[in-house]
C-alpha cells in the first residue's frame, strides 16, 4: 500500500487528508482537515499549512479534486481566487506523482468505488446502483457539480462536465418570476444560480418580504423548519433540483442518478419528502421511464477526497 495526499478544493473550503491506496482502489482515508480558501493566498500556502498541522513528512504524491474546468496549465477556480498550475505541482509541493481532476469527476470516482451501504434511497426503484450503464452525479454546494459515470464489465470511466452551467428553464409562474429577477442582474442565468448554496437566497428573495440573514443562517433556518418563508424556499429549491437532475439524466442517457455535494448531504432527510421526486419524473412523454430511474444520495464521508484518491489509484495502480 502507498500513501497520497488527497485534496478537495471547492469554492469555499479546501480539505486535506492522507489516503492509502493499493491495486487501483482506496484502502483507507484519514480524518480530514479543512481550510477556508479566503484565509490562504494560494493552494501552496494551504498545502504548507496542512503539512505543518500534520506533524509528519507528507507523502510524495498528490491527488487533487478541483472545483472548475481541468484544461490547460492555468486552472482558475470557478468560485474563488486560487489558480493551480499542474505542471508546477511537483516543484511547488515536492511530490513525484500527481493528478488533478474536476471535483465532481472525483465524486464520480467515489461513486464507482463506494459500497452499497454508502448510498441512501431518494426516489425510484430501490436496490444497488446498476453495474452496467450510465450514472449521472449531481451535487449542489457553493456551485453545482455534474459528472457522468460509465460502468461496464471492463471497469468504469468518468466523464467530467460543467453541466451546472446549462441554462435555467422555469416550469411555472413562480420560476418565471425568479428567472426575470435574476436576468435583470445578469445576462445569462444558469441552473447553478438557483441550485446551489447562494441559490436559496435568490429563491427566498423571489418569494417576497424582507430578510437580512446571511446564507449560512438562511440554510440553517430552512433545514430546521424555523420560519415558514425559509422552509418554502427550501421546498422550492428541492423542486428545482429535481427538475435539473431529471434534465441531466435525460441528456446523459442515465439509468441511475446520485446526488452528492455539500448541500446534498444536508438535504438527506428533506429530499425524500419534498417535491423532488415529482419534478424529477415530470418529463412529459418520458414520465414513465423517469419513474424507473433510481435516485440515491451518497453518504460516504468526504466523497471528494475519497474520489481524488480513487482517481490517483487508477492512474498509478
Amino acid at each position: 500500500m502507498s500513501e497520497v495526499v488527497a485534496v478537495d478544493i471547492g469554492g469555499t473550503h479546501a480539505r486535506f487528508a492522507i489516503a492509502g491506496v493499493a491495486e487501483g482502489r482506496v484502502i483507507r482515508l484519514s480524518d480530514s482537515e479543512t481550510f477556508k480558501t479566503t484565509e490562504h493566498a494560494s493552494f501552496q500556502a494551504a498545502w504548507e499549512a496542512f503539512a505543518e498541522l500534520s506533524g509528519r513528512p507528507l507523502p510524495r504524491a498528490a491527488a487533487i479534486a478541483f472545483a472548475g474546468p481541468v484544461t490547460g496549465d492555468a486552472l482558475q477556480l470557478t468560485n474563488n481566487h486560487w489558480v493551480i498550475r499542474p505542471s508546477a505541482i511537483p516543484g511547488q509541493l515536492g511530490v513525484e506523482q500527481s493528478i488533478v481532476v474536476n471535483d465532481f469527476g472525483a465524486v464520480a470516482h467515489a461513486v464507482a468505488q463506494a459500497v452499497p451501504e454508502h448510498f441512501r434511497q431518494v426516489c425510484g426503484p430501490d436496490g444497488p446502483l446498476p453495474a452496467d450503464g450510465i450514472i449521472s452525479i449531481i451535487g449542489p454546494g457553493t456551485g453545482l457539480g455534474v459528472a457522468q459515470l460509465l460502468r461496464g464489465k471492463s471497469g468504469y470511466r468518468v466523464v467530467e462536465t460543467e453541466g451546472g452551467h446549462i441554462a435555467f428553464a422555469p416550469l411555472d409562474a413562480f420560476e418565471d418570476g425568479l428567472l426575470a429577477m435574476l436576468r435583470a442582474r445578469m445576462r445569462r442565468v444558469s441552473v447553478e444560480r438557483v441550485v446551489s448554496g447562494p441559490g436559496l437566497r435568490a429563491i427566498r428573495e423571489a418569494l417576497g418580504g424582507t430578510f437580512d440573514a446571511d446564507d449560512g443562517t438562511l440554510w440553517a433556518t430552512a433545514l430546521d423548519g424555523g420560519k415558514n418563508v425559509a422552509v418554502a424556499a427550501l421546498d422550492r429549491f428541492c423542486m428545482t433540483l429535481g427538475s435539473v437532475a431529471g434534465d441531466i439524466a435525460l441528456a446523459q442517457g442515465a439509468n441511475a442518478v446520485v446526488i452528492a455535494g455539500g448541500l446534498g448531504a444536508r438535504l438527506a432527510d428533506h429530499l425524500p419528502r419534498s417535491g423532488f421526486a415529482e419534478r424529477f419524473a415530470a418529463k412529459g412523454r418520458f414520465e414513465t421511464m423517469m419513474r424507473s430511474v433510481p435516485v440515491k444520495l451518497i453518504t460516504l464521508d468526504e466523497p471528494g477526497l475519497f474520489g481524488a484518491a480513487a482517481a490517483f489509484a487508477r492512474k498509478y495502480p
